[in-house]
Parts: C-alpha cells; structure tokens; sequence
C-alpha cells in the first residue's frame, strides 16, 4: 500500500508538471517566499534520490542530498526523474541508519526503508502543498486536493 500511495502521489505531480511551462515552473512565487515550483519539486526528488542512492549501504544520510540545477529549471527533466524514482523503489524493506553529523560526530539510529518512504511521503505532500498554493495562481490550471 505504501509503494503504491507513493507512485500516485508522484503520477499526481507528473501530471501537474505536465500542464506548466518551464516559464512557470522556473518564475520565482511571492507565496513561496520568492521560491519557485522547480525548486519545491527538486526538494521532493532529492530526498528521494538520497533514499534510493542509501538503499544498498545502508546509510541514510539526507545531508548528503546531491543538486542537479535542470532539475529545477526544466519540467520535462523533472518529470522524467520522477518516473525513475517511481520505478526504482524497492519493494524489500531493510534496515537502514539514519546518519546525522552533529558538533562533528557522526550520530546513527536505526531506522528502515519503509519507514524513510513514508517519511518522503509526507514530505512529497509538504512541498506539493505549497505547489499548489503557487499554482492556484495561475488561472489556466486546475488545482486537485493534494
């Protein structure tokens, strides 16, 4: 059920992404605190990239999260990164460890696959959430309940 809430959530912002211009994507939103749809949806696909790239050592660590600009400025990339994060989740829970470097010490508790999908979840729905604030704004696109 987890898995496949994920994939609809995501199929959710496919289909959004689909009905915006990259000019759109890209024009910075007072609402958003001069932040812009690109740059929200890259937040979503770098906490998932991070999850994915954890998934084999075993070591989570969401400060670790890698940037790609053409994430943020192009739909038509963002939308195919999204369909390879739907398709590369794993359908194995595991342990992992969830890494944090505090006062520079690394502190590591236990956590599991599952549980950091969800968490992902929940933090797709977030930055979707305020998409949708953004996209309210522009009358041409209808807005579906996130």
């Amino acid at each position: 059920m987890l898995l496949k809430s994920i994939r609809h959530n995501l199929d959710e912002l496919i289909y959004l992404l689909d009905q915006l211009s990259d000019h759109d994507y890209t024009k910075p939103y007072e609402t958003l605190n001069n932040t812009t749809i690109g740059e929200q949806t890259a937040s979503i696909l770098k906490m998932f990239t991070c999850l994915e790239n954890a998934y084999d050592s075993g070591i989570l660590n969401y400060g670790h999260r890698a940037g790609n600009n053409q994430i943020q400025t192009e739909t038509e990339f963002a939308k195919q990164c999204l369909v390879e994060i739907k398709m590369g989740l794993k359908i194995e829970n595991k342990t992992l460890y969830l890494e944090k470097i505090i006062n520079g010490l690394a502190i590591r508790i236990q956590t599991s696959y599952y549980r950091e999908l969800l968490y992902n979840l929940e933090n797709s729905i977030h930055h979707q959430t305020l998409i949708k604030i953004a996209v309210s704004q522009l009358e041409k696109i209808p807005v579906h309940e996130i």
